[in-house]
């Protein structure tokens, strides 16, 4: 991972044992849970006991299914000093709640070199404190992703060693009944050594709160659309340029979901953009104009309490992937890489 711009993404290398993963991770984004992250309302809401049971429920099967991240997110808790059930519990926060302020938008460009582009929103508070990291596990393949203070990587965006591409959306899914923490899912598609192994996982490990994937891989040349979350999945290819916010479009829903105004805004912000010819996807990613909430928001008063964070522009070449990362302002890339798949 090079850096080309001062970035307020700082750049994190991690590497060996999952406990040795999640230390480091911990380590990296310490001081900004304990000075930023523990005091807001949203802490105390995801981390009340009243959420025990259902965390216990996930902590389990997670332990079950996939005990290396269980061993990562006990590195994490040991890294941040805070007892485990509270970092368990803010790494389930969006399945054990709807409204917890995890946003995004991503673009999706298919063709010759398929395009996947994508914002990451998060806590305005978090700015200057969210980190790429680079990461070298034991087992799995290496990967690059931004990753927030307190949180496992695999619910931004991320590129990793097998070629695969990564790009994640909140969806507020309502009245799930949840069994394991969609960031857990997140986290081992990161693992996966091809985007089928991770649509097979997705398939078979859904009962958790809603997130959209896009997914693509060098040499399958096909972007895909994954919504899942409360027991289901539904995959689709895009075969015309795309844009995804924080709210499904096609997952069967049987409870419903909550579809905040900025979403829809950016949602249809998007789409008109798209259908108006714009094909430079980081000028659709930094508009700020429409009738509505913009897409890139940098808003003190934003209705859902999310800013623009970082920015990817990921290219899925012929022999392995390319990208450029910005942070909220930047007009350089503050991060760039040409990453052969291996």
């Amino acid at each position: 991972m090079s850096e080309t711009a001062s970035s307020e993404l700082r750049a994190v290398r991690i590497a060996g044992s999952p406990h040795d993963m999640g230390l480091a991770l911990g380590r990296a984004g310490r001081a900004a849970v304990h000075d930023v992250l523990c005091p807001l309302d949203y802490w105390a809401a995801v981390t009340d006991p009243a959420h025990d049971a259902a965390v216990a429920r996930m902590a389990t099967r997670t332990k079950a299914i996939f005990p290396w991240i269980y061993q990562e997110l006990q590195g994490l808790a040991d890294g941040l000093g805070l007892p485990f059930r509270q970092v368990m519990a803010w790494n389930c926060r969006g399945d054990l709640m709807s409204n917890v302020p995890d946003g995004c938008t991503t673009v999706q460009f298919p063709g010759d070199v398929p395009v996947i582009a994508h914002n990451e929103d998060g806590l305005p508070e978090f700015r200057g404190h969210a980190f790429m990291i680079d990461a070298a596990p034991l087992d799995t393949p290496e990967f690059t992703a931004v990753c927030y203070p307190g949180s496992i990587p695999g619910h931004t965006f991320a590129m990793t060693g097998a070629g695969l591409v990564q790009a994640v959306n909140n969806l507020r899914l309502r009245d799930v009944s949840p069994q394991i923490p969609r960031m857990v899912v997140g986290r081992a598609v990161l693992a996966c050594g091809s985007v089928g192994d991770a649509l097979d996982m997705l398939s078979r490990e859904n009962q958790c709160g809603g997130f959209h994937f896009t997914l693509a891989q060098v040499g399958d040349g096909v972007i895909h659309s994954i919504e899942f979350g409360g027991g289901a999945a539904v995959c689709r290819q895009i075969d015309t340029p795309s844009a995804h916010a924080n709210h499904a479009l096609y997952l069967d829903l049987p409870h419903g979901q909550s579809v905040t105004q900025s979403s829809a805004d950016r949602q249809k912000r998007a789409t008109d953009l798209i259908e108006g010819g714009i094909r430079d996807a980081l000028a659709i990613l930094r508009d700020a104009g429409g009738q509505g909430l913009p897409i890139h928001r940098c808003q003190p008063d934003d209705p859902d309490h999310e800013n623009t964070l970082a920015t990817a522009v990921i290219r899925v070449e012929k022999d392995g992937l390319s990208w450029e990362i910005y942070d909220q302002r930047s007009t350089q890339p503050v991060h760039a890489r040409g990453t052969p798949a291996r």
